[in-house]
């Protein structure tokens, strides 16, 4: 049996390919199954302990031990289909792997040597080998948990001081290039969202994102960054999918990237994808903006049969941010920005307390929408990018509390128009790259407040 788990991975690798989907169906159970042979190994020193005192519970021992030991091998196989299902490799998936062999191969010695301590031949091997069946237990859980949650889950929060006895982490405080745009903005983006697929521990697609050499390597799919050129990156591509999308990233339930993340890849991307720049032009941050509580957004179930008719009609979505109505509708125009104007947006007004991100980059849009856009009174993040707005009437989205995202990018928006928004104290992203309000240096492309950065 034992020599049979050895083999295991020789005898079928983990070759970084996705493989069958019934695999990967079956696999994706594994994080259930897995607290199951937890839980009895967790519990058989408890009894073997209290069968000092009661010896009926001794009794019990040996059967949750054997339970253990089964469910050890169904996780076992439900892991292995899982990686190799998904074509998931790193040195992570390779640690969780062995560490549950070796886990399965511990519990297999405990079920051995027991009757040998019960009959009291051996007094020390059983108890030796529960010890190191419960080191191995913890060591593996870390390993599974490291490859949902990162690296540093368990340590995150851990106190400096206890990180210096323990010798985790990187405890300096300023590392190569940390005062870099990419280290300030770009690195923690991916860091949070992609790198728990896509780093040491796991990687999928061949992809590795958490250094920036791997990053602008690419995966087996090929580059995922082409400097220069947002709308051939791959990367972009998959993050602006729809959320029901099958390549859609982040994967595995995450939730989406926020707009002014997804704004800064872009723009990132747009001005080189440099290592080194600390700023980029046309980005400003109001510092001082506080972010204003959230306001419920109602229940538009009712409203469902609507929405669907205007789509049909339209070709404009409303895409729900989630499963909860609460939390909004998202307006979305990719597909007919040609031909999306002030006019179609006007008919959207009726659905405008539900909408909290409008899309209307690169549409047909002019200096007319604001009074339309005035009334989305849940409005957080608004995309004009790409449009014919001069900034004319600009100042008419000053209602909207709940604004804290708004891009202007390649528009001809003017210093003068921009320079008002400094009131609007819960808006704290604004991007306006390739536009006449745009700094004439780098320098003063992060900072605040947007009146001063616009002059």
């Amino acid at each position: 049996m034992s020599g049979s788990l050895l083999l295991l991975p020789f005898l079928v690798r983990l070759d970084g390919r996705p493989h069958a989907d019934w695999q990967q169906f079956l696999g994706r159970f594994h994080p259930l199954i897995v607290h199951v042979p937890i839980g009895l190994l967790v519990l058989v020193p408890l009894l073997e302990i209290s069968g000092v005192f009661r010896p009926a519970l001794r009794e019990a021992a040996e059967f949750v031990l054997a339970l253990a030991f089964i469910s050890c091998l169904g996780a076992l196989t439900l892991g292995f289909l899982l990686a190799y299902g998904s074509g998931d490799t790193g040195t992570g998936v390779t640690h969780h792997m062995w560490g549950g062999i070796a886990l399965s191969i511990t519990v297999l010695l405990c079920l051995l040597a027991r009757p040998w301590w019960l009959l009291g031949n051996e007094t020390r091997l059983y108890p030796a080998t529960l010890a190191a069946m419960l080191l191995v237990l913890l060591w593996t859980a870390h390993q599974g948990g490291s490859l949902t949650h990162g690296n540093n889950y368990l340590t995150e929060y851990m106190p400096v001081s206890l990180k210096r006895w323990v010798a985790l982490g990187n405890l300096q405080a300023n590392t190569p290039g940390a005062d870099t745009f990419y280290a300030r903005h770009i690195n923690p983006i991916l860091d949070a969202n992609c790198v728990a697929c896509h780093g040491e521990g796991k990687v999928k697609g061949g992809l590795r994102m958490d250094s920036y050499e791997l990053l602008m390597k690419g995966g087996k799919d090929g580059p995922v960054i082409v400097s220069g050129h947002p709308e051939r990156s791959l990367l972009l591509e998959r993050v602006t999918l729809p959320a029901d999308h099958k390549q859609f990233m982040p994967a595995e339930g995450r939730p989406p990237l926020k707009p002014e993340e997804i704004a800064w890849l872009k723009a990132w991307v747009q001005q080189g994808a440099s290592p080194t720049a600390t700023t980029l032009k046309g980005i400003f941050i109001q510092e001082n903006a506080k972010e204003a509580p959230l306001k419920p957004v109602g229940d538009y179930s009712g409203m469902m049969s609507e929405i669907l008719q205007m789509e049909s009609g339209q070709g404009a979505k409303l895409l729900p941010v989630s499963s909860k109505p609460s939390d909004g509708l998202i307006l979305n125009t990719v597909d007919v920005a040609a031909s999306f104007g002030d006019v179609q947006l006007a008919q959207f007004q009726k659905f405008s307390p539900y909408i909290v991100e409008a899309e209307l980059g690169r549409t047909a849009v002019t200096n007319a929408s604001f009074d339309t856009l005035s009334k989305f009174s849940h409005l957080r993040a608004l995309h004009l990018e790409g449009t014919a707005v001069t900034g004319e009437g600009l100042m008419k989205l000053a209602p909207l509390s709940q604004l804290t995202y708004l891009n202007l990018s390649g528009t001809k928006v003017t210093a003068a128009a921009v320079a008002p928004l400094d009131s609007m104290k819960s808006l704290r992203h604004v991007y306006l790259y390739n536009t006449p309000a745009q700094p004439a240096t780098a320098a003063d492309s992060i900072t605040q407040p947007i009146a001063k950065t616009a002059q």
